[in-house]
């Protein structure tokens, strides 16, 4: 079993959002028995919470599940945990690595680095900028990407 956690800051708009969009993805590709996928945050603030308004407005759009899902905060036993941890931006990933600095298992990947042809190295935070369509559709990218990586490091049709 592989499993994957998609991580922001709050847990509340990019990461929840990814876990949504990847996770259709992979059940798309009738992987969902091979892949586990979850998300969290660094902070602690949204810890229970649904996902934003704009992030479950975008995934309603779109016909994507978010049913269940709510914030939680990263903790030290994600690292030993899952396989891939999947990072928004580079302030999640410095987070995750400050955190990992003791033994660690998972492969810390910046999501945007999976794109070869993308020119921003983060998915920006839609908390702030409201842009949540510009978020999904670079998230949509890195779930092509992430899933193409996975099955040709794991193996796999």
């Amino acid at each position: 079993m592989i499993k994957v956690l998609f991580v922001c800051l709050g847990n509340i708009c990019r990461s929840p959002m990814a876990e949504a969009v990847f996770r259709n993805k992979v059940e798309k590709a009738g992987l969902n028995n091979r892949i586990v996928i979850d998300s969290a945050g660094t902070g602690d603030w949204h810890v229970g919470q649904p996902p934003h308004e704009g992030t479950r407005q975008k995934l309603d759009d779109n016909g994507i599940s978010y049913q269940g899902m709510e914030g939680r905060q990263l903790t030290g036993s994600d690292l030993h945990d899952f396989d891939y941890i999947i990072a928004m931006d580079e302030s999640n990933e410095e987070n995750i690595k400050r955190l990992a600095e003791r033994e660690n298992k998972a492969n810390i990947v910046r999501f945007m680095s999976l794109v070869g042809d993308q020119p921003t190295r983060n998915v920006p935070d839609p908390f702030f900028t409201g842009n949540f369509d510009e978020v999904y559709n670079l998230i949509e990218k890195g779930s092509d990407a992430l899933l193409e990586k996975i099955l040709l490091e794991e193996g796999g049709d």
